[in-house]
């Protein structure tokens, strides 16, 4: 009875090996492309998109819409990060700029990157960023700071029902990945 145990136990542990490689491979390579179609296709995440190309567009004075800012870190980033202004009211058309203020507390260089993310969900369709630090890697050397500027339009076909945005960016670290010159 020893023999068929002794037996079966290398073809146990090569299929659990498969296994661990199969989810590996799932996790790494399929599931992202996945997960940003889900995303689209849905509209949750609030996913913001690429660069936005501002056009002569009318402001709707008839109505604003709140715009708040928040910033966190992920796990890890030591940075100091903060949007300068916590809200602020916007026509549906008009573009606005607002900043955000990073600080490297290192003595060492770093590169962070920033993921935009908006809330609720159906809003992020509406808010077009024309000009953003997440576009961006951003390098900032050991103890120093950087203003980040953020330009934004709320179209103005936003459902009269969104009467409050919010924008969260999450700044990772990634100076170990980056492909932007630290000096």
């Amino acid at each position: 009875m020893t023999d068929g145990v002794q037996q079966s136990t290398p073809k146990l542990i090569a299929k659990l090996f498969g296994v661990v490689v199969g989810m590996f491979v799932f996790a790494v390579w399929i599931m992202p492309p996945l997960y940003d179609v889900f995303c689209e296709v849905t509209g949750l995440n609030g996913k913001t998109g690429d660069k936005y190309e501002a056009v002569a567009i009318e402001v709707d004075t008839s109505r604003t819409v709140k715009v708040q800012f928040l910033a966190t870190n992920n796990e890890g980033m030591p940075w100091s990060f903060e949007p300068m202004l916590d809200s602020i009211e916007v026509h549906p058309g008009q573009e606005m700029e607002i900043r955000y203020l990073a600080r490297n507390p290192t003595s060492e260089d770093m590169v962070g990157q920033a993921v935009p993310s908006v809330v609720p969900f159906k809003a992020a369709e509406y808010f077009h960023k024309t000009e953003c630090f997440c576009f961006n890697q951003q390098p900032l050397p050991g103890g120093e700071s950087a203003e980040l500027p953020l330009r934004f339009i709320v179209d103005q076909d936003i459902p009269d029902q969104v009467r409050t945005i919010t924008l969260s960016y999450t700044l990772f670290d990634i100076t170990d990945r980056a492909t932007v010159a630290l000096r």
